[in-house]
């Protein structure tokens, strides 16, 4: 991996090389998908199974596009008994952090006659997008539904691509079941979050949509939004570790090449404050890529987004690591614990050495859909407050309000809005 001595420019050479991993950069992609979606919202099922003839060369039509309780059966007897149970460990993990998440709704009652509060309420229906085809994500499965069970949704649609065969994944129908999918749909793509946005013969109309894809659906979750709402447009995954010259280079090494293999855009980045340590790292990445599985795409990955960064400073590696805002954070101090309250922007983070990244994407619980490019300056990872509702609750008595109406009438008439003033004065008209 290169190594670089950090600086005030090389930083920001390197935010701007990784803004060029941003899905809204991707512009080309923009018009095919809004004829999709369009074609989808116009002509509905007609549209829906002619892309997925089209795109994952399987025949799908009203009488087999659900997924029928049969075929879960039959999926489920098709896994593995111990992937089974690790798929239910991590549920039980997943679901019991994200039930300490759960708002409660509240009231404040006070002696004057007014009464102010916040009613929580869960979404409707929600649907889940899992990427399919040949690829299967139970993980994703799982940290999708879950929380929204957890937070009260009442109807929970997924949908994922087939094989060409039409069949589902079956490890990704059995994560569907386990987690709590009350409808599992063979579509995917554009068209499948189309049909999720704006309903069609078969696929019913949801609140909001959730779940990761590649640039197509990420493009679809952008052009639906504000007809349903959307859980974020995820980018490439991305890893950051934060490391002082004590730390392990072999786990740096392996946990940096945890996340550079999962695609050519993926980001990995060491920054320390040690030169020696930054060489070590180097060697290793170098060692395991020789033998890991994957080896063409982390080369590529490495290549194009891989950086060791050499701080003089920890403060000076500290500020870079909250102005790259990594998907994951990973710190390999000699106390991480104090070098956690330092940061301010990261979508996870991993404290010590035996706390890797991979813990985060399957078992430890919290959710490992994450803000990625930076967004974790604003973004949060998913969660229940992503499945819930807030409507504000507003009581008066006529005495209560008989104290403030004039005042309420003098701001109204400030803003020259009359009937506003009206509202409140008709009430103590003699």
């Amino acid at each position: 991996m290169r190594i670089i001595t950090l600086d005030e420019k090389t930083r920001e050479n390197i935010l701007a090389d990784l803004l060029k991993r941003d899905p809204n950069n991707y512009s080309s992609y923009a018009g095919t998908v809004q004829e999709i979606v369009d074609a989808v919202k116009e002509k509905k099922d007609e549209a829906l199974f002619a892309y997925t003839e089209r795109f994952d060369k399987a025949h799908v039509d009203a009488s087999n596009v659900r997924v029928t309780e049969e075929e879960i059966k039959e999926a489920m007897d098709q896994v593995d008994p111990k992937l089974l149970e690790v798929m239910k460990t991590s549920m039980a993990n997943i679901r019991a952090y994200h039930e300490m998440q759960i708002r409660r709704s509240w009231f404040d009652s006070k002696p004057d006659g007014t009464l102010l509060g916040q009613k929580i309420t869960a979404l409707e229906r929600v649907g889940v997008y899992v990427p399919g085809g040949k690829a299967a994500y139970p993980s994703s499965v799982l940290m999708n539904i879950i929380p929204a069970k957890v937070a009260g949704v009442d109807k929970i649609v997924m949908v994922t691509p087939p094989g060409k065969d039409g069949k589902v994944n079956p490890v990704t129908l059995t994560a569907a079941h386990l987690a709590g999918a009350d409808e599992v749909y063979r579509v995917g793509g554009a068209q499948a979050v189309a049909a999720l946005a704006f309903g069609t013969e078969s696929i019913p109309r949801v609140n909001k949509i959730v779940g990761p894809g590649n640039i197509f659906v990420a493009l679809a979750k952008k052009a639906v939004y504000g007809h349903v709402s959307i859980d974020s447009i995820a980018g490439p995954s991305e890893v950051t570790v934060l490391a002082d010259e004590g730390a392990d280079p072999r786990f740096a090494a392996a946990d940096l090449l945890s996340q550079a293999e999962h695609d050519e855009l993926a980001s990995a980045i060491l920054v320390t404050t040690s030169r020696e340590l930054a060489e070590k790292v180097s060697e290793e990445v170098d060692r395991f890529v020789e033998k890991l599985s994957r080896k063409e795409i982390l080369e590529k990955s490495l290549e194009n987004y891989g950086y060791i960064l050499v701080a003089d400073s920890m403060d000076a590696a500290v500020d870079t690591v909250n102005a790259i805002a990594p998907e994951h954070l990973e710190i390999l101090t000699a106390n991480p614990f104090e070098t956690m309250t330092k940061i301010r922007n990261a979508g996870a983070i991993f404290l010590g050495e035996y706390s890797s990244e991979p813990l985060g994407d399957y078992y430890a619980g919290p959710n490992h859909v994450l803000p990625t490019n930076g967004t974790a300056k604003f973004f949060s990872p998913l969660g229940v407050d992503d499945f819930i509702k807030k409507s504000s609750i507003v009581y008066y008595s006529r005495e209560a309000l008989e104290k403030a109406y004039k005042d309420i009438a003098a701001f109204a008439e400030a803003e020259h809005l009359t009937a506003h003033a009206n509202s409140v004065r008709v009430r103590f008209e003699d």
